[in-house]
């Protein structure tokens, strides 16, 4: 992470906050995204919400669903702001997702939409587990517990 911090091209432009507290996330895929120059240019204002969108393979290929990013003023042509939007992956990378998401019952999250070093649209698909609830108070716990535990060495150590 350190290294890309220092790129001038790297940056977060959307980031999926909830996905890892309602979801177990067992892999991440990086992928690339179909888009016109407007949703670029909105994209690099940093307008857009990947927060209550999925990833689904459908007719053979991956697309992202409800996703939003905001229409761009400047633009000649605009762009519907909750449009599917295909995603760019390898064939055997897409039939390992179309396997996971059919056989083992799991689900596309995107985890976040950023600007890679090149300068290239990206998005990070997790392969995730829907948790449950009391999965999630138990994460909850751990997370409190880990913080109560900082707390007590700062103020001792």
């Amino acid at each position: 992470m350190a290294k890309d911090k220092e790129n001038p091209n790297y940056k977060v432009v959307a980031e999926n906050r909830r996905a890892r507290y309602d979801y177990a996330i067992e892999d991440d895929v990086e992928c690339g995204i179909q888009l016109m120059g407007s949703e670029v240019k909105s994209l690099r204002t940093g307008q857009s919400n990947i927060a209550e969108s999925y990833a689904a393979v459908e007719d053979g290929e991956l697309w992202l669903v409800n996703s939003y990013i905001a229409p761009y003023d400047q633009a000649m042509f605009g762009h519907e702001d909750r449009r599917k939007r295909k995603l760019l992956v390898s064939r055997k990378e897409l039939s390992n997702l179309w396997n996971a998401t059919q056989r083992k019952g799991m689900t596309l999250v995107p985890l976040v939409l950023y600007f890679n070093h090149r300068g290239m649209a990206k998005i990070k698909i997790g392969l995730a587990k829907g948790k449950k609830a009391h999965d999630k108070r138990e994460t909850e716990a751990k997370r409190d517990w880990n913080r109560q535990k900082q707390r007590l060495l700062k103020d001792h150590g």
